[in-house]
């Protein structure tokens, strides 16, 4: 398959690039920080996005969505990438949906997907219990309780987890931390007897959470797959969140590339522009070079969760990883090119290193995806 957007997804990347350059522009993230929005997003924006359909692009047709697929889904974290937005699209429209319309029950589809839809639930999913990310790692116990569960533990660095509806919990229920048997996913209520939810201060004012959970009553009903075999169903949920992540870096570092050629054409220096500078064109050509590459990548990983969904773990650990290797050169080219300025918060590149540098540690930096793509290359 051709790594480019057919005419549809390149109407789709054209209107939303327009509707968040008008509505949701770098202003719109300045404003929530320096207001300290308690929600940390629109609320009406999220309305918008929930009418323009973006809300139900990974949803199946049967419960109102789109049933598009992951490459429009990366169209949109794209565009969300270049102009900062915060919003439930990462957590609600790509996690969760992806979690629930393939691992959930019919009764449980019925219950929360035209919810999502309609923009009447933010989900999200809770894995991590320490600083980095590592799935396999789980340990937070859920012990047998009557005809269901109580769960015991915390989860860290949740997304949107302070204004969450419903949690998307991995749990262990049997074996121990570093087996991938033995974990099981179960759909909570956040508002559930139990559950306390405290919001984590990000350098890139965006949204997460600690999330902790103390004897939280879990019926069978609320499992959400089959019990002791969430693995696979998990692996396959962050592979989606990992390339949706990488094609927000994308446009996150392309941004910035087109902040700093700007900046490289104005700025003027013993009577010319810096740009004309021989050393900075060929830093400038590499960089383009480096985005192009991984641009290929994140699209052919999101091809790939479309044509190949159990398959693509390979290919998903790549675009992650360079990803967050690309992006962090882009910003660190973009302060160096603009020099001392560019670190100051008039300027916005900035806004542009901290979300990168945050975008990297989500579902695993760049060497968790170089070991796990070394891991998987073995069988």
């Amino acid at each position: 398959m051709a790594l480019v957007l057919n005419d549809e997804q390149t109407m789709l990347r054209d209107n939303a690039r327009g509707f968040l350059a008008k509505n949701a522009p770098i202003a719109h993230l300045r404003a929530l920080r320096d207001k300290r929005d308690a929600d940390g997003f629109s609320r009406a924006l999220w309305k918008d996005f929930v009418e323009l359909g973006w809300a139900g692009i990974l949803v199946p047709q049967d419960y109102g969505g789109l049933e598009l697929g992951y490459v429009e889904a990366g169209v949109v974290m794209e565009e969300l990438g270049r102009t900062l937005t915060p919003s439930p699209f990462l957590s609600t429209a790509v996690l969760a949906a992806t979690a629930i319309a393939r691992a959930g029950n019919d009764q449980q589809k019925k219950s929360c997907l035209p919810k999502i839809v309609a923009g009447e639930l933010i989900a999200t999913l809770a894995v991590d219990e320490t600083a980095k990310h590592h799935p396999e790692k789980i340990a937070m116990p859920a012990v047998r309780a009557g005809n269901g569960f109580k769960l015991n533990g915390a989860k860290t660095f949740v997304i949107d987890g302070h204004v969450a509806n419903l949690l998307i919990v991995a749990a262990r229920t049997s074996g121990k931390a570093g087996d991938t048997s033995g974990l099981t996913l179960f759909l909570i209520d956040a508002k559930a007897v139990g559950v306390r939810a405290e919001r984590t201060s990000t350098v890139d004012t965006h949204n997460a959470a600690r999330i902790t959970f103390d004897d939280v009553s879990v019926g069978a009903d609320n499992v959400l797959g089959k019990i002791d075999a969430g693995w696979d169903v998990l692996e396959g949920v962050l592979n989606a969140g990992r390339a949706a992540v990488a094609a927000e870096m994308v446009g996150a570092s392309e941004e910035a590339f087109s902040h700093t050629v700007t900046y490289l054409k104005e700025r003027k220096q013993f009577g010319k522009a810096i740009g004309e500078f021989q050393a900075l064109q060929h830093r400038a050509a590499h960089l383009y070079c480096e985005l192009e590459v991984t641009r290929a990548a994140m699209l052919k990983a999101l091809q790939t969760l479309d044509d190949s969904y159990d398959r693509s773990g390979a290919i998903v650990s790549v675009a992650k990883a360079r990803a967050g290797l690309s992006a962090t050169l882009a910003v660190q080219e973009a302060v160096q090119m603009h020099g001392g300025i560019g670190m100051t918060d008039e300027f916005d590149i900035g806004l542009f290193m901290k979300r990168i540098r945050v975008c990297q540690e989500l579902f695993g930096d760049s060497n968790f995806h170089a070991d796990r793509l070394a891991r998987l290359s073995r069988y």
